[in-house]
C-alpha cells in the first residue's frame, strides 16, 4: 500500500507541473484564440494552417526533446552524471541547428510554404504574414524544450510551470495591445498575436536558463574527468533518434496533410476544425504530464535494470491515463454548446465546430493513451522503432488514405471526415497494446 501511494506521488509530482504548464499553454492559446476570433474567419482560418506549418517543427524539435529524455532518465537511473550532461548538451546543438533551418525557410519562402495548404487568396495571405513572424519562436523554442526536458529527468518538473505563468501573462497582455492597437501602438491584427508570442517565448527561455544556470552549480560532476574521456556513442544515438524524428515528421505530416484536406474543403470546414484546436489543447494538456512522467519512471526504473517495476508501472500509468480522459470527454460533450458561443463567426462555422467536438470526444481516450503508451513508455527503452512503424501504420496506412476517401470521393462533411479518419487511433493503440505486451522495448542503454 505504501508502494502504490509513494507511485502515484511521484507520478503527480511530475505530471501534475507538466499537466498544469500545458494547460496554462492551452488556455492562453484559447485566449488568443478568441482575439483573433474576433477579426472573421479568414483570420482564423489563416492563423490555423500557419500554426499547422509550424507544428511540424515543434514535433521534430519534441522528438530531440524526447531522445534527451531517454538518455537523460536512464543515465540518471545508473547516476552516470557526467553522460546526462554530454547527452543534454548533443541535444541542444542539435534542436539549434533544426530551428535555423525552419526559420530561414518560413522567413524567406511563407507564400510558397503556405500554398500548399490553401488555394483561398485572402486566407494564404494571412496565413503567410502570421507564419513569417511566428518563425521567430523557433530558437526559442528549442532552448526551452531541451530545458524543460532536464528539469523533468530531474524530478524538478515545478520549474518550468512557474517560467510558462509568466510566459503567458507577457503573451496575453502583448496579445491585447498588439492585435487590437492598444496604449499607443498600432493595430497588427493576428501578426500582433504571432509577435506577442515571440515575446513570450523569449521570456519563458530567459527564465528558464537562469534557472539551470543556478541548478548546474549544484550537479555533481565527480565522474566526468573519465566518462568524457569516451567518446560519445553517435551509433547508438543515430539508432535512438532518426525512426523518433521520422517518426514525429511523418505524425506530424500526416496531421499536415489532414490540415490540406480541410483546408481544400472551405474556408468554414478550415476555421471549424481551428476552433476546436483550443480544446484539443486543454484536453491533451491535462494529461500530457502522464505520457512525461512515464517516459521518465519507466526510463529510470529500466536503467537500474528493475524491468517488473518498469512494466508494472506502465500498466499503472495507462490505467490513470484512460480514468482521465473519459472524464473529460464527458467534459468536452457537456461543455461544447457553450464553447462555440464565444466566437464571432458564422453560425455554419459554430454548428460544424460543435459536430466536430463531438466526434473528438469520443476519439479523444484513445489519443490519450497512445500519448501514454508510443510517447512515454514505449520510448523509454531508446528502442524507437517500435513507435515508427505504430505511427506509419496508424496516420498512414489509415488516416491519410481515409480522410482523402470521405472528404473527396464520398463527399461527406467536415464531422464525419474528421471522426473517419481519426479512427486510426484505435488502430494505433491496438498494436501499442500488443508491443507493449511484448515487452520487447524493455532495455538498458549503456554508456
Amino acid at each position: 500500500m505504501k508502494q502504490n501511494h509513494r507511485f502515484f506521488r511521484t507520478v503527480c509530482n511530475l505530471a501534475v507541473p507538466v499537466a498544469l504548464q500545458s494547460m496554462l499553454q492551452s488556455s492562453f492559446s484559447m485566449i488568443d484564440q478568441i482575439m483573433i476570433g474576433q477579426l472573421g474567419s479568414v483570420s482564423i482560418a489563416g492563423v490555423g494552417l500557419a500554426g499547422k506549418f509550424s507544428s511540424i517543427y515543434t514535433v521534430l524539435v519534441s522528438g530531440i526533446g524526447a531522445v534527451a529524455g531517454i538518455m537523460i532518465s536512464q543515465y540518471l537511473g545508473q547516476k552516470k552524471t557526467a553522460e546526462v550532461r554530454r547527452s543534454f548538451s548533443v541535444n541542444v546543438t542539435l534542436s539549434i541547428l533544426m530551428a535555423a533551418a525552419f526559420t530561414l525557410l518560413c522567413v524567406c519562402f511563407p507564400k510558397g510554404v503556405m500554398g500548399l495548404y490553401t488555394t483561398d487568396g485572402a486566407t494564404l495571405q494571412a496565413a503567410a504574414n502570421y507564419l513569417t513572424v511566428i518563425a521567430g519562436t523557433f530558437l526559442p523554442v528549442a532552448g526551452a524544450t531541451m530545458l524543460s526536458t532536464m528539469f523533468r529527468c530531474m524530478e524538478k518538473a515545478s520549474l518550468p510551470l512557474y517560467a510558462s505563468i509568466c510566459a503567458a501573462l507577457t503573451n496575453t497582455g502583448l496579445n491585447y495591445v498588439l492585435i487590437f492597437g492598444k496604449l499607443g501602438f498600432r493595430s497588427m491584427g493576428a501578426e500582433g498575436a504571432a509577435a506577442a508570442t515571440v515575446c513570450a517565448q523569449v521570456v519563458n527561455l530567459l527564465i528558464m536558463l537562469g534557472m539551470y544556470l543556478r541548478l548546474k552549480k549544484r550537479m555533481d560532476t565527480s565522474d566526468g574527468e573519465v566518462r568524457l574521456r569516451a567518446g560519445f556513442p553517435w551509433k547508438r544515438y543515430a539508432a535512438i533518434l532518426l525512426p523518433l524524428l521520422a517518426c514525429e515528421f511523418l505524425w506530424s505530416f500526416g496531421e499536415n496533410v489532414y490540415a490540406g484536406i480541410y483546408g481544400h474543403m472551405g474556408t468554414d470546414a478550415s476555421a471549424a476544425m481551428t476552433l476546436i484546436n483550443p480544446i484539443q489543447g486543454l484536453m491533451i494538456g491535462a494529461l500530457c504530464g502522464l505520457s512525461q512522467a512515464a517516459g521518465v519512471i519507466v526510463g529510470k526504473r529500466l536503467g537500474e535494470g528493475s524491468y517488473e517495476e518498469a512494466y508494472s508501472a506502465a500498466k499503472k500509468l495507462i490505467l490513470y491515463g484512460l480514468t482521465g480522459a473519459a472524464a473529460l470527454s464527458a467534459v468536452i460533450v457537456l461543455i461544447s454548446p457553450y464553447y462555440v458561443q464565444i466566437y464571432r463567426v458564422e453560425p455554419e462555422v459554430k454548428a460544424l465546430t460543435r459536430q466536430i467536438l463531438l466526434a473528438y470526444a469520443l476519439i479523444a481516450p484513445f489519443k490519450v493513451l497512445n500519448m501514454i503508451v508510443s510517447g512515454g513508455i514505449l520510448r523509454s527503452g531508446g528502442k524507437t522503432g517500435y513507435v515508427l512503424v505504430i505511427d506509419l501504420l496508424g496516420t498512414w496506412g489509415f488516416g491519410v488514405p481515409l480522410g482523402f476517401l470521405t472528404a473527396f470521393v464520398f463527399d461527406l462533411s467536415i464531422p464525419y471526415v474528421y471522426f473517419i479518419l481519426s479512427l486510426e487511433e484505435c488502430v494505433r493503440f491496438a498494436v501499442s497494446l500488443a508491443v507493449l505486451r511484448s515487452r520487447k522495448w524493455m532495455r538498458r542503454l549503456e554508456a
